[in-house]
């Protein structure tokens, strides 16, 4: 059984992320000269979680997500353009 207090990390899963009003909260906070600490207490997340709101909106203007890392796309925007004019050129002929 869960309490009323229980901690961010207890709630969600890894994988999930922090909305944007909560990442804006932590931002507002910050502007508003609060301490890493006083923002993690107020808003029940990790002094670690908001530290690195904080480093990412200093470093990059936003909170965000961006597009993470990981194997290139085969077929490009423009790869994808390519093929579905060939086929509908291709369509056109046979009929």
């Amino acid at each position: 059984m869960q309490t009323a207090s229980t901690n961010i990390c207890e709630r969600m899963g890894r994988s999930q992320e922090l909305s944007e009003f909560k990442c804006g909260t932590v931002i507002g906070c910050h502007l508003c000269k609060k301490s890493i600490r006083d923002i993690s207490l107020l808003l029940n997340i990790p002094r670690s979680t908001v530290s690195g709101i904080i480093t990412k909106w200093k470093q990059l203007g936003t909170t965000a997500t961006l597009p993470q890392s990981g194997r290139p796309r085969k077929m490009t925007e423009r790869d994808q353009r390519m093929l579905k004019c060939a086929e509908v050129a291709n369509c056109l002929q046979s009929q």
